[in-house]
């Protein structure tokens, strides 16, 4: 993280002005400097030229890709292309800018997609900043949401997805069968910078448990890299850790055991506080609407951490029939990620092997929920419990089988 941003023309902040004619670079003090370079992937995380970030050449780019957003972007040049102005189109200085308005990065994943749907429920004005797709996005339109397209992984996308926008809330995190640096750290800097430049008023990222504590960790060290180089731009935002989704289990367990196919598991006592992504989601805007929790990490849990072993005797419980597990003991785990090293193409595949290390490891990924509960003004009677919601999937899964008289339709139904 070698720059951060000063705009040297502030625009008011509760309303989208002119945007400023220069915004320039400027190196971290020393302290910041200093901070940085405790961190084990400072040297891999910075991208070649990050001493020359050039936010303006991303301001200007977006005027080329402006029709994503009604209205788009206009700019004006000097000779040899240098900007003098960049402003929103249909946009006169002064005009306020919602505090319903928000961008939601990441809006088709299993937690996205139910931010959006709380967020429409509660009536804000959603925008999806959706990488272009062959399947579109179209439940997200068919939900209200405006649809962007745009790629974290190619910064000149973004700043036309942030005009007109009040809050970005961020659930996104790359796919597997990428660089785990390109999405959630390259891309993740470029979104806050932009963010920052843009006078949007606030940032909400959504970063794991204990990422703090193992630098060892790819995925970790650059949620809680992130976490910092938020915290060090100055923009106001919520971090918000969390431990596990409920729907993941799904597809790892649930479905494996009524398809009477292997389950895989590990020999190791790691705990998991998992948490429904609709009490994640509800939890998020009530966080939201509360300004003394700007600034604020928290930490979402569920009601109670669970094991492999005790996850998979509740799904044989609740389908009514055994499991076929297959162990993969944790030393194999670390043997694999050592092999896997050795060869730089495999080096992704390793980091990822890492992540799954720590899951299985000795470590509880939970929190006692009691002060945030209290700070939110929660009731936590309300969060729904992993027994329930194990429950109704069964339940309707069942059901809908019995009905149709079938083994095999329970991957095509969600709730």
């Amino acid at each position: 993280m070698a720059s951060t941003l000063v705009l040297l023309h502030h625009a008011s902040p509760h309303y989208h002005q002119n945007m400023p004619a220069i915004i320039s670079p400027l190196n971290f003090n020393n302290q910041q400097l200093q901070n940085y370079s405790l961190l084990s992937w400072r040297h891999t995380l910075l991208p070649p030229n990050s001493n020359n970030i050039n936010i303006n050449a991303l301001l200007l780019s977006a005027s080329a890709s402006s029709n994503a957003i009604p209205g788009g972007i206009r700019t004006r040049r000097r000779r040899g292309g240098r900007m003098l102005r960049c402003k929103a189109a249909n946009l006169a200085p002064g005009t306020p800018v919602r505090q319903t308005s928000i961008l939601v990065v990441g809006a088709t994943g299993t937690l996205g997609r139910q931010i959006v749907r709380r967020a429409l429920d509660e009536g804000y004005d959603v925008r999806c900043l959706v990488r272009p797709r062959p399947a579109p996005a179209d439940f997200l339109r068919d939900w209200g949401a405006t649809v962007v397209n745009a790629d974290l992984s190619k910064p000149e996308t973004i700043p036309a997805t942030l005009l007109g926008i009040h809050t970005v809330i961020d659930c996104a995190t790359g796919r597997p069968e990428e660089p785990i640096k390109t999405v959630d750290w390259e891309g993740k800097v470029a979104l806050i910078q932009c963010a920052k430049a843009m006078g949007v008023q606030k940032f909400v990222f959504f970063s794991i448990h204990n990422c703090d504590k193992h630098p060892e960790v790819p995925l970790m060290e650059i949620k809680f890299c992130t976490e910092t180089f938020l915290r060090d731009i100055g923009l106001n935002h919520i971090i918000i850790r969390l431990c596990g989704f409920m729907q993941g289990l799904i597809g790892q367990y649930a479905v494996p055991i009524l398809e009477e196919k292997s389950v895989w598991g590990t020999d190791a006592p790691t705990r998991i506080a998992y948490m429904d992504t609709q009490d994640i989601a509800r939890l998020t805007f009530i966080a939201l609407r509360n300004e003394n929790i700007n600034g604020k990490l928290l930490t979402f849990a569920g009601p109670r951490a669970w094991t492999t072993q005790e996850v998979i005797t509740l799904c044989e419980r609740l389908a009514g029939q055994d499991a076929n597990v297959t162990t993969v003991p944790v030393s194999i785990l670390r043997l694999t990620r050592q092999l896997t090293r050795l060869f730089e193409w495999t080096n992704d595949v390793a980091d990822r092997l890492a992540f799954s290390e720590v899951l299985t490891s000795d470590t509880v990924f939970s929190v006692a929920m009691a002060e945030t509960y209290s700070l939110l003004g929660v009731d936590g009677k309300d969060i729904i419990t992993l027994e329930k919601y194990l429950q109704d999937y069964f339940t309707n899964i069942l059901k809908k089988l019995k009905d149709l008289k079938a083994q095999s339709k329970q991957t095509d139904i969600y709730f």
